[in-house]
């Protein structure tokens, strides 16, 4: 099997006057696309794309997840496409419902996923492609305009853990991410999911692989204990969870985090919970943990949960097998 490409993902934890430094971290190392997520009460991913594409000269940027439900569509595509207009081939948006505990904790309902996700891909599409929108949905209607910088191909995936909205990104889409903190087993069965959409047309299959490296394993798996059982906490994990054969509590886990508990947390996200859905400890750990995920077919591994510039260019070459 060829080798994937890795990639670099910024969660929004990283101070705003350290992202040129990452990014250009990132780029030195060899990572093909620096992610950088929407985490609602985070930093914002707009800003931070900017900063990244100003301190580099190669990599590409994607905004990561967009949601619809806390941004318009054409507010999506606007921004997009201004990265897209200054930074021309080096811009992708991915499209995601958002993290329903976030979602809920601004108030905001996430009422037919598949209906708004699938809309907004169509309203950005036309966007992108300069014309005049025309787009009367159950969910949006966007008529009479186009974008002023319109007419550009921006790549747009969709991030997805579900069965439908995994068969809606590899029917509609130009890939499909699979969100960190995910087991291989769940991995591998997403992206048959996503496959089974597609029907035989060609789409990208990326994945976040929470990366650590230490002198020793532990060294590797303390640093990403909280940021794996933030993911994990989610009642959507669920399934990832029993493929990968971890015993957690995911609604103790939820009141920890609720009450920043951060002893119970630790204590919650084992050992071996972090082993199984992660890439942590020494070089060669790490190095061989990372192909278990390029082996399902990964045309994208990504690394993240790492906030440093050493931390970044370590990893990379752990995954590169020069470290």
């Amino acid at each position: 099997m060829p080798m994937a490409d890795f990639g670099i993902s910024m969660d929004g934890r990283t101070p705003i006057a350290d992202v040129p430094a990452l990014a250009r971290a990132a780029e030195e190392g060899g990572a093909t696309t620096l992610w950088i997520a929407c985490h609602l009460f985070l930093r914002d991913p707009v800003t931070t794309a900017a900063l990244a594409l100003g301190a580099t000269q190669r990599i590409k940027v994607a905004l990561m997840a967009m949601s619809p439900y806390s941004v318009h569509p054409v507010f999506i595509a606007m921004a997009t496409a201004s990265l897209a207009e200054m930074y021309p081939g080096r811009v992708i948006l991915c499209l995601g419902a958002g993290a329903p505990a976030d979602l809920k904790a601004a108030g905001i309902e996430a009422a037919r996923p598949l209906v708004t996700i699938s809309e907004t891909v169509k309203i950005c599409r036309s966007l992108f492609a300069g014309e005049m929108a025309d787009f009367q949905g159950q969910v949006f209607k966007v008529a009479g305009r186009r974008l002023i910088n319109g007419g550009s191909a921006v790549p747009i995936v969709v991030a997805a853990s579900r069965p439908n909205m995994l068969k809606l990104a590899g029917r509609e889409t130009d890939g499909v991410l699979i969100s960190a903190a995910t087991s291989p087993p769940f991995v591998q069965a997403c992206i048959a999911q996503a496959a089974s959409g597609a029907a035989g047309r060609p789409f990208r299959r990326l994945g976040i692989v929470y990366t650590r490296l230490g002198g020793t394993e532990k060294e590797g798996i303390d640093p990403v204990r909280r940021p794996i059982g933030f993911v994990l906490r989610g009642t959507h994990h669920a399934e990832n969870i029993r493929l990968s054969g971890a015993q957690l509590d995911q609604a103790a886990l939820g009141a920890a985090y609720a009450a920043e508990n951060w002893s119970e947390v630790d204590r919650l996200v084992s050992d071996d919970v972090v082993r199984r859905h992660a890439a942590c400890g020494t070089p060669a750990q790490v190095r061989a943990r990372l192909e278990e995920y390029r082996a399902i077919g990964l045309d994208e591994v990504i690394l993240g949960g790492m906030d440093d510039a050493p931390s970044i260019a370590a990893a990379l070459a752990a995954a590169r097998g020069v470290a």
